[in-house]
């Protein structure tokens, strides 16, 4: 048989064999336990991988890893080692790379970040990606920390109680122990508690912020303390005095991090402490002493979102490492990594940029409050209007009131001296009706009087500025009746209507419905007006009644944006809430003053929607009045138009305890937060209805499981606060409303027949956790409209007694974790603790 010949080169080429050489495992503990960079709810567990022995080294816990995980190639964190795993041995995969690095996640880090991921219902992963900024490899190799020992720490920490004394005397003008102590009642606990000793020496070479040994949870040697701080007014007075308090704390050897709502008040409170001798860390220049031209320094370090990721990182490392004592920044900041009993401070407790807009969407006061538990610290929440859950939690340290115990607890109320704050507050008139009736004002109705103008001019004349405050810019929100100036609300859903430029009818903000014949419900009026005016209408307003003056708009929505500072000159403000331009003092050293603050269109606050509208409301008041001069210097604070009484009283007394007590009493009579934890549930219809029945909220009063509750309860339920009503044991509890609460707002007199009258009204009224379903407002934009079901969307809000709120987490993460694994369709989402109910 004839055969094919072959000829040279034509022969198939086969592949070479790649020789993979033999990686062996560490001797010791070679099972690392990984979290992943993966975001799904199903899996926000660990993964045991190997470390081979070459690894054994460098792959400590916190350390940064490249892991295969299917067929994708992952970052994750090593969060533990161990030397034994359930995994199947063939399943075991070897750390492809151990990320290089000098700086890892200590274990109070990361300890901190699985109990703030158990609390607000997330993964760890989920909290990870917030709370480790990305990695910028060039920072890595430009920043060396081997030039910059923490012995410099050591000595640093012994010197500047002598830097801070020396500069108190030439900056007379800055808060000082002293004045804090004559300034505020019980300000010698919160001065004892920042300047106790530290429970671990921060300086000490010794220290390692990656060594396992210390750890927080167990840390015994302090027990955490927290402080409810009201503000006192005054041109950045509440910057000089939390800067007291970081200086306080960061002299006894121990870390700071105060989260604040904006960069305007990181920028105050990081030129407060400048005056104190400390510098923001950044880059030096060849005059430094004992550092190269390059290298970095500075005592306060700023993390921020919007911060450039190589800035952010680098600050990061900084603090990480124990370089930095200080940290300041906006909600980014809650994570930054301080080790120790650390003091952790918040500012305005109740801004709505602290709730968080990624999974779990934890809010800030909450981490840290959780953080300082943990960390055996510090924790301060200051404002100028105390919050309602700030409330609660100063009741409980007096008559030891039931809080959330995991995000909240006992706190000692730190409030200005009465003969301090009537020195310092401004002198308030309130211009309603009934005040310039009185004053036989002509020009009862208009927006700005004839006794504001007076005031205004008055100032002018005297060549200082005058500030005028308006409720929002941009485009209008809300509306109300014509006649009766009854808010306008939707007849499908009682939402509050908007009549925005460029629609033909009103529009529900809550369910998107059109109302096409509004007719009022009060007076039957047919005729909506809008309750907003924006800056330009304003300014063009305030042009024709004050000729000639210099006019500045400060405002997000105007083409200048938000001005920074004026001189103090004759010149009239215009600005929104958080927008106002601080006034340069014609003396150096000095802060600069308004002369008059007016504060336009107060009826605003009557249809405010929200928890915390008014809290919120008279927060914007009194930080746009702090910039006012006091009644000694001819300050003089204008609320122009109707309002509630107690906000009024409020400013004018600058007190806002009655009004957070009648926050509380409220919440506890409608049964919201913070007198019970509650979460917002929202997505698909489908997928909410199936959430809700399968974590037992659809409960209905009449069910017959409730009559034999007695005879199911175990030990452990007995054990539960009285106000529940255990149903079964998928059910939530059920609610109980106690309607005697009313009387303590009706202050009944003390007598047999009061008492006798406050027993006959003492009823209980058992109601369901379930508040909803009710319609989202559909999506807006082409992107959302896109995606099926969004056109059918839901929200609800689940309450439970506040010895529930953990119990109620972990059945909502577990439905969404089912949600996620099964691939069910629609959306399925849920937040506790929200800032506002019906934001979602």
């Amino acid at each position: 048989m004839a055969e094919q010949p072959s000829l040279d080169g034509l022969a198939r080429k086969t592949r070479r064999k790649r020789t993979v050489a033999e990686r062996i495992p560490a001797k010791k503990h070679a099972i690392a336990r990984v979290i992943l960079d993966v975001q799904a709810a199903h899996l926000g567990r660990t993964f045991d991988y190997l470390i081979a022995q070459d690894q054994d080294e460098s792959a400590q816990p916190g350390a940064f890893v490249r892991v295969r995980f299917g067929a994708q190639k992952l970052i994750g964190v090593i969060w533990s080692r161990s030397s034994h795993t359930d995994t199947p041995a063939s399943a075991l995969r070897f750390i492809e790379r151990v990320l290089p690095s000098d700086v890892l996640l200590s274990k109070s880090l990361r300890d901190d970040i699985d109990a703030i991921a158990a609390a607000y219902g997330g993964t760890s992963a989920n909290i990870l990606r917030l709370a480790v900024p990305q990695r910028v490899a060039r920072v890595e190799h430009e920043t060396v920390f081997d030039n910059i020992r923490l012995q410099r720490r050591k000595d640093w920490c012994r010197k500047l109680k002598q830097r801070l004394l020396e500069n108190n005397n030439a900056q007379s003008s800055y808060a000082t122990t002293a004045r804090m102590l004559n300034s505020y009642s019980n300000a010698d606990m919160l001065y004892s508690a920042l300047n106790r000793p530290v429970a671990y020496d921060a300086a000490d070479d010794s220290y390692d912020t990656a060594d396992d040994s210390y750890d927080a949870a167990d840390d015994n040697h302090n027990v955490a303390q927290s402080f409810v701080v009201d503000a006192l007014p005054g041109s950045q007075r509440l910057a000089q005095d939390l800067a007291w308090m970081i200086v306080t704390a960061i002299s006894a050897g121990r870390q700071a991090v105060a989260v604040l709502p904006t960069l305007r008040e990181v920028n105050d409170v990081m030129r407060a402490l400048m005056a104190y001798g400390l510098q923001p860390y950044k880059r030096v220049d060849d005059n430094h002493p004992g550092f190269s031209a390059g290298g970095f320094d500075g005592d306060v370090a700023r993390l921020s979102a919007a911060d450039a990721p190589a800035d952010r990182y680098r600050a990061w490392r900084a603090v990480a490492a124990g370089i930095v004592p200080c940290v300041l920044g906006t909600r980014a900041a809650m994570y930054a990594p301080v080790e120790g009993d650390a003091l952790f401070a918040i500012v305005e407790d109740t801004a709505y940029q602290y709730a968080d807009g990624m999974m779990p969407y934890a809010q800030a006061r909450g981490v840290m409050r959780l953080r300082a538990q943990r960390h055996g610290g510090i924790f301060v929440a200051m404002a100028y209007s105390r919050s309602a859950l700030s409330q609660s939690e100063v009741d409980c340290y007096a008559s030891n009131t039931e809080v959330a115990q995991l995000v909240s607890g006992a706190s000692i109320p730190v409030a200005p001296l009465q003969a301090v704050r009537e020195t310092l507050v401004p002198w308030v008139r309130w211009l309603n009706r009934a005040t310039l009736s009185a004053l036989a004002d002509q020009s009862i109705g208009a927006r700005i009087p004839h006794t504001a103008v007076r005031a205004i001019n008055d100032a002018l004349s005297e060549g200082c500025p005058v500030l005028f405050s308006i409720p929002q810019d941009g485009v209008t929100q809300s509306a109300v009746c014509a006649s009766c100036n009854t808010q306008a609300r939707c007849k499908r859903c009682t939402g509050p209507l908007d009549i925005s430029s460029g629609k033909s009818s009103a529009r529900c903000l809550w369910c998107g419905a059109s109302s096409v014949s509004w007719s009022c419900s009060h007076c039957g009026s047919h005729n909506m007006r809008a309750i907003r005016v924006g800056a330009a209408g304003t300014a063009e307003e305030l042009t024709r009644l004050f000729r000639n003056v210099p006019l500045v708009l400060s405002s997000p929505h105007q083409p200048h944006g938000i001005v920074e500072c004026i001189n103090e000159q004759p010149i009239i403000v215009v600005a929104t809430p958080g927008a106002e331009p601080r006034v340069r003092a014609r003396e150096e050293g000095k802060c600069g003053e308004y002369r008059v603050v007016a504060i336009l269109d107060t009826w605003v606050s009557l249809y405010a929607t929200g928890l915390d509208a008014r809290v919120d409301t008279l927060t914007a008041w009194m930080k746009a009045a702090s910039l006012c001069a006091p009644r000694s210097r001819g300050g003089s604070v204008l609320l122009i138009g109707e309002t509630y009484q107690n906000l009024a009283s409020a400013l004018t007394l600058w007190d806002t305890t009655q009004l957070s007590r009648n926050e509380l009493l409220e919440r506890k009579q409608t049964v919201l937060p913070p007198a019970v934890s509650a979460a917002c549930v929202w997505g698909s219809r489908d997928a909410v209805m199936q959430a809700l029945r399968d974590i037992g909220a659809m409960v209905q009063l009449d069910d017959d499981s409730c009559s034999n509750q007695s005879e199911n309860q175990n030990a452990n339920q007995e054990n539960q606060n009285a106000n529940q009503i255990i149903c079964s044991n998928k059910n939530l509890p059920m609610l109980t409303m106690k309607m005697d609460v009313l009387a303590e707002t009706d202050k009944i007199a003390e007598t047999d027949e009061a008492n006798e009258s406050s027993q006959e009204h003492n009823v209980e009224q058992t109601i369901p956790p379930l508040l909803g379903i009710v319609p989202m407002h559909p999506p807006v934009t082409d992107h959302f409209q896109h995606f099926e079901n969004f056109d059918d969307r839901v929200k609800a809000v689940v309450r439970v007694p506040l010895s529930f709120r953990q119990e109620l987490v972990l059945r909502l993460q577990r439905e969404v974790a089912h949600h996620v694994a099964t691939r069910a369709a629609g959306e399925l989402r849920f937040c506790i603790d929200p800032k506002d109910l019906l934001a979602y």
